[in-house]
């Protein structure tokens, strides 16, 4: 059993609607995973941070554009908007990514250039944050850049895997992860 406390930080990643189903951009059974992350934001974590992806309406990532994606989470739109049923009272950061026109961000922590740096490190460091436990969609894709680069950046980083869901089967997210030295856990390992 891992015991959280003021140390620890959980980080939603875009549980928006356009991630979840009948959303732009669904992630296969995304809203799966907010039960669980209400759940989670019950116990004892020292800061509470959502994630958002907040695009320019001509983001370089939409296929208009070239990229890969279609259209989705344009800022100021219901599809951005965090999902209605996330409980989000104890939210204490709301982080916005992916709104320069030229770069994509899928980590909560530093932009697909891997250069530009969000806030999220040092408001976090400020905070005396040790371990992060990343949440959220899609595994495949922004949850684990942001565990990665929480690694990266000195903090322990943990997946909480029965709190996200991917697009792509999930055998290379999970090995990708563990490469990288990551826990992996469940909800239910935690108190």
């Amino acid at each position: 059993m891992i015991k959280i406390s003021s140390a620890d930080a959980l980080l939603i990643v875009d549980v928006q609607n356009d991630f979840l189903p009948g959303g732009a951009l669904a992630v296969p059974e995304g809203d799966a995973v907010i039960a669980v992350i209400n759940q989670l934001m019950r116990l004892p974590f020292g800061e509470i941070v959502t994630t958002q992806d907040w695009h320019p309406a001509a983001h370089c990532s939409f296929r208009e554009q070239g990229g890969p994606w279609p259209r989705h989470c344009v800022a100021d739109t219901s599809g951005a908007a965090l999902a209605e049923t996330l409980d989000c009272a104890a939210v204490s950061l709301e982080l916005r990514k992916g709104q320069s026109l030229s770069v994509d961000s899928y980590s909560a922590f530093l932009e697909n250039d891997g250069v530009t740096r969000t806030i999220l490190k040092d408001w976090l460091h400020e905070r005396k944050i040790a371990r992060v436990f990343v949440t959220g969609l899609a595994l495949d894709y922004c949850v684990t850049a942001t565990a990665i680069d929480a690694q990266d950046d000195g903090f322990e980083s943990v997946i909480v895997l029965d709190a996200c869901r991917g697009i792509a089967p999930l055998e290379d997210a999970v090995s990708k992860a563990e490469n990288a030295g990551i826990l992996l856990v469940r909800s239910s390992d935690l108190s």
